[in-house]
């Protein structure tokens, strides 16, 4: 039994729309890790985004938004929904929320691809 304490999570800034509480570093798991996302316009900025290796569940905290997965339909969520991300899902999100996110196996930096288009 693990507990990361909120004092300890790691504070990243991937872009100036996305801060991230990163409970991951001090859980040390390679089968998932967890994060809560706050999102404040669109994410990533220009583009798609995709993770390579893991799927995501996601909860919703606070908010609202979009996301928009290439070539599909887009998804409006609202506060208390859950979203799943299959890895390899090309998308991109629009709003302003904040995110409970679980990621199996555990994310990490060099696995998230961008795409320009």
């Amino acid at each position: 039994m693990k507990i990361v304490r909120e004092e300890i999570a790691k504070k990243s800034q991937y872009a100036s729309t996305s801060s991230v509480l990163d409970y991951s570093m001090d859980l040390n798991e390679k089968s998932l890790d967890f994060c809560i996302n706050t999102i404040t316009g669109r994410y990533p900025e220009t583009g798609y985004c995709s993770n390579l290796e893991c799927d995501e569940l996601c909860f919703v905290l606070e908010g609202k938004g979009i996301i928009y997965k290439k070539e599909e339909d887009i998804i409006h969520f609202k506060k208390n929904d859950v979203v799943f991300i299959r890895r390899k899902d090309i998308y991109y999100w629009e709003g302003n929320f904040k995110l409970a996110i679980v990621c199996t196996p555990a994310w990490s930096r060099k696995q998230c691809k961008l795409y320009n288009d």
